[in-house]
């Protein structure tokens, strides 16, 4: 110490260190009343800003206390040096946190937003969060009075090596950054891949995507192994699609009627099933005679993948019901076996014909 320490100095400093931790207990009171009123509002970014404040601000108040305390007591100038420098650094360590933090929702929104569904793709998150730890832990070395070029030099020679080691998880990272930015899968889309996996994306992280399947199980697979597939989304570049269900009728069929009477039940699924696309324009397209019916395709339009398995169902129940009520016929497919003596042995020949030829 310069000089001795008297009543004075330790009244002081006392006041100033309790008019910093006064200050911050106050501040974070107003903060938290300012919160609940931000939330009030339809603008999410005051909420963003309110709470960055509540956990920055009572620190630099507390830490400003004790800045006042220590230059009110007989320090030498290196002891007041070093606490000022204890104290830029703990400061330091909260703006960093708290930016990660803010930051990190703030990327995790953006993503929510642009796909359209709750999941997230946490690899941007986790990117960004790491850069600004990064980012804060070499500026407390700065302040430290450690040099940081000499680290950054480490790192670069260093970095090779680790990439080296680790090529197959920066492969997974890169593939997982390419998918995202390309927008060609976002999380909630239904996807196939080439090998059979299919299902809805839940995450797409720093290694692998997460695909739930309709059973509710989950598939990991691989972000090298997605971006070097071929792959269906069902769900981009719109979530509505078309499906298509074969049927057949005999040949005694009038096709003008049977045409109308099918029409008439898309119609009605379309309207009355949860799923189906209302103003979806009713498709019935004659293709082949068959061995025992006149086969035909008709087109449904769904509003998205997982619909189409009630929409068929109750298609097909409708389908069935109204032509047995107007009298068209679904025959079954039937073989005619005729026996053909040669030298005494019975050879028998097989040949498709309609359940309709005697």
């Amino acid at each position: 110490m310069n000089r001795d320490l008297t009543p004075h100095d330790v009244i002081f400093a006392g006041a100033a260190l309790a008019a910093g931790l006064a200050a911050g207990l106050l501040l974070r009171v107003a903060l938290r009343w300012l919160g609940k009123h931000a939330r009030r509002t339809r603008w999410s970014g005051d909420d963003v800003i309110v709470d960055a404040l509540r956990s920055v601000v009572p620190w630099a108040a507390i830490c400003a206390g004790l800045a006042a305390a220590t230059a009110v007591l007989p320090f030498t100038a290196t002891v007041r040096h070093n606490v000022n420098r204890t104290l830029t650094v703990v400061l330091i360590f909260v703006v960093t946190f708290t930016a990660a933090r803010v930051i990190t929702t703030l990327v995790k929104s953006l993503a929510q937003s642009r796909s359209g569904v709750a999941g997230s793709a946490t690899i941007f998150a986790n990117i960004t969060r790491i850069v600004v730890l990064a980012m804060g832990m070499l500026v407390v070395l700065q302040t430290l009075g450690i040099s940081i070029a000499p680290l950054l030099t480490a790192l670069g020679v260093g970095g090779l090596a680790v990439a080296l080691a680790l090529q197959d998880t920066l492969a997974n990272l890169f593939a997982g950054v390419h998918v995202l930015a390309s927008k060609t899968v976002q999380p909630g889309d239904y996807i196939r891949l080439s090998s059979g996996e299919e299902g809805y994306v839940v995450d797409i992280n720093w290694r692998n995507t997460v695909v739930r399947q309709l059973s509710n199980n989950l598939v990991i697979i691989p972000n090298a192994q997605l971006a070097g597939t071929n792959m269906t989304n069902f769900t981009r570049p719109e979530q509505q699609l078309s499906i298509l269900v074969q049927v057949g009728v005999g040949y005694d069929s009038d096709l003008e009627h049977v045409e109308r009477v099918t029409t008439e039940v898309v119609a009605s699924v379309m309207s009355d099933i949860t799923g189906a696309v209302p103003d979806h324009e009713p498709a019935v397209r004659f293709h082949t005679f068959g061995d025992s019916r006149i086969g035909f395709t008709v087109i449904l339009g769904v509003g998205e993948f997982s619909d189409q398995y009630r929409i068929k169902h109750e298609f097909i129940k409708r389908l069935h019901q109204r032509y047995r009520a107007e009298g068209i016929r679904i025959p079954a497919p039937a073989r005619t076996v005729a026996l053909q003596q040669a030298d005494g042995i019975a050879i028998p020949h097989q040949r498709g014909t309609s359940d309709l030829v005697p």
